[in-house]
């Protein structure tokens, strides 16, 4: 689904913030991304969508030989970023209308996946008038209508209290697997990523060079009672000590 083959990359004036870095993701994996700030994260999620290229080095993407990666997958920003004018409706729409699709068509289509997603009888509220969690969902159902295989989460859920936080975790899983879709999620919460995970990409070392790949030995269906296990507890502090030295205060 996505490969870097020895990517590098630093902005004007700057040192290298990747150096030479590889991964691969596959076909309906969910994979996160995690590291202390300024670690990387963001970077390569501008170098996946194509708004920055890589100064060496070079990124595949699923049935893309020609290399344009703009508008070829799709993303979901911490803020939901819904336009405060346009019902939820018209926001869920927006995507569609942008590939070229009339707005009656769109909303048809758009109509029962409100219901899917959670959002039954809110199409015609405005943004300001739901909760963070639900114009999550919204947002979500905008970048699964973008039609693009690959989706980029950017700590989505970072934002909303501790309980809803939770609950919308459990929902991602749900429609994950449902959409069989392949998620790249960045994350700052180690125990969110051991949660939603297959594979967790650990950054470290300024500039990025390698990750350490890390297999979350966990089956689906899995609880949050799985997260008390003791090699879960062990591979939590495991990951928690290696951003701790990643920390310099």
């Amino acid at each position: 689904m996505l490969a870097f083959d020895r990517i590098s990359f630093n902005y004007p004036s700057a040192s290298n913030i990747l150096d030479g870095l590889s991964f691969t993701i596959h076909p309906g994996e969910f994979i996160s991304i995690v590291g202390v700030s300024g670690s990387g994260k963001s970077t390569i999620f501008r170098l996946v969508t194509g708004l920055d290229e890589p100064t060496a080095g070079t990124i595949s993407l699923a049935d893309n030989p020609d290399g344009n990666r703009l508008g070829k997958v799709g993303y979901m920003p911490q803020q939901d970023l819904l336009l405060p004018w346009r019902t939820i409706l018209e926001n869920a729409c927006l995507p569609l209308e942008i590939s070229g699709m009339d707005k009656q068509p769109a909303r048809e289509l758009v109509q029962p996946l409100l219901h899917e997603f959670g959002l039954a009888g809110t199409e015609d509220r405005y943004p300001a008038e739901l909760s963070g969690g639900m114009k999550q969902r919204v947002a979500f159902l905008r970048a699964v209508l973008s039609g693009n295989p690959l989706l980029l989460l950017d700590e989505p859920f970072s934002a909303l209290d501790a309980i809803t936080r939770l609950s919308m975790q459990e929902w991602l899983i749900d429609q994950w697997k449902k959409r069989q879709v392949t998620v790249l999620f960045i994350t700052h919460d180690v125990e969110e990523a051991l949660f939603l995970s297959d594979r967790i990409f650990l950054l470290k070392n300024k500039p990025v060079n390698s990750i350490e790949e890390i297999e979350v030995p966990l089956a689906r269906r899995r609880t949050r009672i799985d997260l008390h296990h003791p090699e879960m507890l062990e591979l939590k502090e495991r990951l928690l000590s290696n951003l701790r030295s990643e920390v310099h205060v």
